[in-house]
């Protein structure tokens, strides 16, 4: 018996969700400690440089099970017609319609989705690692800083390392929106969510600023070349902040995530006073 472990994952033009991935890490798992030989195949663009489907005849398998997500569509149908000489089995999967040849093609199917027999999800099998949460706050394009704006420098460097780290990323905006569910529709909402993460990672002074407010550490990174309004406000509360010329040095970016990641890292920033605005307007009186 050998087994090709299957699912949306699996397809060139699939779908690689959080639920897709561990549910297949799940039967992994059970057919590995049965001492059941196996693969996996993955999308080459999910994970380049493994086991893909192109790369697995059905000759070498004497049987595919499909994990997770909907029978449904065209690539589904395609894999009975390549594995036509292999038993099929699907798990943990959802049934919109039992009559498409998605699900009869299967020579048995396992639901997640029938209300008779239905068993928890394959995702919650297994244990998960606790990983970084990073909020990301940037900038908009800022024409007022001219041509020391280097937004359009910073920004791809900074998400590139963000994309390269192994950590959860939260995008996050400081605008504020009462019918657009996707933001907060008040500053508390803001810097609540802002509390709920590990650190900050952002171009924009209310990134910093916030953060801090937060009690969460922040990699601020000053998208103006020479520094602008990020580094000015890093100097006013004491806190460091990477210049723009150096956006684009993972060292620098990996030792401060590391320093904001670590106990020594506190964010207590100080308190404004407006004692200069009052005795301003007091004067004019």
């Amino acid at each position: 018996m050998r087994v090709l472990l299957t699912g949306w994952a699996s397809f060139l033009h699939g779908e690689a969700t959080a639920g897709d991935v561990l549910s297949l890490s799940a039967a992994r798992a059970a057919l590995a400690e049965a001492g059941i030989d196996h693969d996996v195949a993955w999308s080459p663009g999910f994970r380049p440089g493994t086991l893909h489907l192109p790369d697995a005849p059905a000759g070498d398998y004497t049987h595919v099970v499909f994990a997770c997500g909907p029978l449904h569509g065209p690539q589904v149908r395609w894999l009975h017609e390549r594995y036509a000489s292999c038993r099929r089995i699907a798990v943990g999967v959802s049934v919109p319609d039992a009559g498409d040849p998605a699900v009869t093609g299967f020579h048995r199917v396992l639901p997640r989705d029938d209300r008779g027999t239905a068993a928890p999800d394959l995702s919650l099998a297994g244990a998960v690692s606790a990983m970084p949460v990073l909020g990301v706050v940037l900038a908009p394009h800022q024409p007022e800083y001219g041509s020391a704006g280097r937004h359009d420098e910073v920004h791809p460097a900074l998400t590139g390392w963000l994309a390269g780290l192994d950590c959860a990323r939260v995008p996050l905006d400081t605008r504020l929106a009462h019918e657009d569910w996707q933001r907060c529709a008040t500053p508390d909402q803001f810097v609540s969510a802002l509390s709920k993460m590990d650190a900050v990672v952002t171009t924009r002074l209310h990134g910093l600023v916030l953060g801090l407010k937060a009690g969460v550490p922040v990699v601020a990174v000053d998208p103006v070349a020479g520094g602008g309004k990020v580094t000015a406000q890093g100097a006013a509360l004491g806190w460091p902040v990477v210049a723009a010329e150096d956006a684009a040095d993972a060292a620098v970016l990996d030792a401060r995530l590391k320093w904001c990641l670590s106990p020594e890292a506190a964010a207590d920033p100080p308190v404004p006073r407006l004692t200069a605005l009052v005795d301003e307007l007091v004067g004019a009186r």
